[in-house]
């Protein structure tokens, strides 16, 4: 009888209502982790940003240099011809 009820429990452990409890556990324990790590990562960024600016750097202007790093080349081109042109059009 002791064997059945424990054999019961074990499975309620790995599996609750057709979900694979320790399949779940394991997922949001690691999203919480990564969560942690993005929070660590956006404070030292954040710390970075103050450097820059205290460097005297304009983070404004850093954050569109980082940007456009992200873009291709191409990208970034046709941008800037669409600006330019919008600027003129408003007699920029």
């Amino acid at each position: 009888m002791a064997e059945v009820a424990e054999k019961e429990q074990q499975g309620q452990d790995s599996e609750v209502g057709g979900i694979a409890a320790d399949r779940l556990r394991s997922i949001v324990e690691r999203i919480e982790r990564l969560e942690e790590e993005r929070k660590a990562l956006a404070s030292d960024i954040k710390d970075i940003f103050a450097e820059a600016k205290s460097a005297g750097f304009d983070v404004k202007v850093l954050r569109q240099v980082l940007r456009l790093r992200k873009q291709e080349p191409a990208e970034i081109e046709e941008q800037e011809t669409l600006l330019d042109l919008y600027k003129r059009a408003l007699g920029m």
